[in-house]
C-alpha cells in the first residue's frame, strides 16, 4: 500500500502557525490587561492612601501650604487614574480583538484540517477499492486456471 501524502500539506501547516501565532498575540494582549488592570489598581491604592492622609493631616491641624500639596497630588493621582482607565479600555479592546481574530484563525485551520481529513478518506477508498478489484482479478484468474 502506498503512503499517503496530503498536496496542500504546506497551507495546513501554515493555517496552525497562523493559528499558534494568533494565540500568542491573545496571550500578549491578556498580559498587557492584567498588567495596565495591576497598575490602575496600585493608583487607586495610592489614592485612596492620600485621601486617608489628607483627612488625618486636616484634623491633626497641618500648615495649610501642605495640605493644597496633599490636594494637589490626589488631583494628579485622579488624572492618572483616568488616563489609566482609559489604557484598561484599550487593553481590553485589544483582547477582544485577538480573540475575534484567533476565532477567525481557528475556523481556517479547521476547514483545512477537514479537507485534508476528507481527501486521506478518499485515497483510503480508492485504495480498498483497488485492493478489492486485484482481488477479485486475483480470484477470477485462479478460477479459469484449469485443476491440475
Amino acid at each position: 500500500m502506498s503512503k499517503y501524502r496530503y498536496p496542500l500539506q504546506r497551507i495546513v501547516d501554515l493555517k496552525t502557525s497562523e493559528k499558534t501565532q494568533a494565540e500568542w498575540m491573545l496571550s500578549a494582549a491578556i498580559g498587557k490587561l492584567h498588567e495596565e488592570e495591576r497598575k490602575l489598581e496600585q493608583l487607586a491604592s495610592e489614592l485612596a492612601g492620600c485621601q486617608e492622609r489628607l483627612h488625618a493631616a486636616a484634623s491633626e491641624g497641618i500648615p495649610l501650604a501642605e495640605l493644597q500639596l496633599i490636594q494637589h497630588y490626589i488631583s494628579y493621582l485622579e488624572s492618572r487614574i483616568d488616563c489609566k482607565k482609559q489604557d484598561v479600555r484599550c487593553a481590553q479592546t485589544e483582547v477582544e480583538h485577538e480573540q475575534g481574530r484567533l476565532s477567525l484563525k481557528m475556523m481556517d485551520e479547521k476547514i483545512w484540517l477537514k479537507t485534508k481529513e476528507k481527501a486521506l478518506d478518499a485515497f483510503l477508498q480508492d485504495m480498498r477499492l483497488k485492493e478489492q478489484n486485484e482481488l477479485d482479478e486475483m480470484a477470477t484468474v485462479r478460477y479459469m486456471l484449469p485443476a491440475r
